[in-house]
């Protein structure tokens, strides 16, 4: 069994990759959810128990390339996929709804998740940043659909979320836009000091990514429900992953952990424990699993 220092050494131990390539075995296929084509990717055993990992605000099915070979090992089905106009699934978006909507809303977001549920037995989900707020919102509309719940690096508030982020919360009340576009420049000039085939291909995919989308996305979690009684009622066990140099203070994903009944994990990294302790975040899910059991 890997002990919690084998894990620590392996993620220690991560070469710089290329994050195109998934593991050996991985499927591929497109999607048809309510908002249009979604690129999506499943790895495993397809008899498994489920695992459905979620990326955030900007990213993509690729931020999972460590961690979806370490779940499968361990004889799980894992999935991910594409947002709505985001990287490959750029073409779906609220045009493609019946009847059309003009703007991304959390409700397109929820439907997309909860058809992925659907399309197989119940899972546990993994929601990350701004998808852990998406994965609220549907475990607390569908939870049949659940069997366990990981918020990874997500807003460990409602209202307005950026207003506990480190540093920029003071400032944060602004437009959708231009928050939007401050994210961004943060990510496009590597403030985060990723190695280098990591950073090219996080430029690739915001050059292909709708900067509409970017900006619709910001203003949801600018404005999330305060439903953290609801989530708390839902009867999954419920995991916080999050890395010590997070966006939002320990302690506030310690309350917000308190609140809805979840266990916290803490990684000495920061926003995106999938990259970089994805043994450490796979360990720590394989044991809510087997709550979850």
């Amino acid at each position: 069994m890997t002990t919690i220092d084998d894990a620590l050494e392996r993620d220690q131990a991560i070469p710089d990759i290329d994050w195109h390539v998934f593991p050996a075995g991985t499927e591929r296929d497109a999607f048809a959810a309510p908002s249009g084509a979604l690129a999506r990717v499943r790895l495993g055993d397809p008899e498994a128990p489920r695992v459905v990992l979620m990326p955030g605000v900007a990213g993509s099915k690729e931020d999972f390339v460590l961690l979806m070979p370490v779940l499968a090992a361990a004889g799980y089905r894992v999935e991910s996929f594409d947002l709505a106009g985001h990287w490959e699934s750029v073409q779906a978006g609220p045009a493609q709804l019946d009847p059309p909507r003009e703007r991304y809303d959390y409700r397109l977001f929820v439907d997309d998740l909860v058809a992925i549920l659907e399309d197989g037995t119940p899972a546990h989900v993994l929601g990350y940043s701004f998808a852990g707020l998406v994965t609220e919102l549907a475990v607390v509309e569908r939870p049949e659909l659940f069997r366990s719940l990981t918020l990874m690096s997500a807003p460990p508030a409602t209202g307005q979320v950026f207003r506990g982020v480190k540093h920029i919360g003071p400032i944060s009340d602004m437009s959708p836009h231009r928050a939007a576009g401050l994210i961004l420049w943060g990510i496009r000039y590597n403030l985060n000091r990723t190695p280098p085939g990591r950073i090219a291909f996080v430029r690739e995919r915001l050059a292909v990514t709708e900067r509409a989308c970017i900006d619709d996305v910001v203003g949801l979690m600018m404005s999330m429900p305060d439903i953290a009684d609801e989530v708390a009622a839902v009867d999954v066990p419920k995991l916080i992953a999050v890395g010590e140099q997070d966006l939002w203070p320990q302690a506030q994903h310690d309350e917000y952990a308190a609140r809805i009944g979840a266990r916290v994990a803490t990684y000495p990294t920061g926003h995106a424990p999938c990259e970089t302790a994805p043994h450490q975040l796979a360990r720590d899910m394989l044991r809510l699993f087997a709550d979850a059991s």
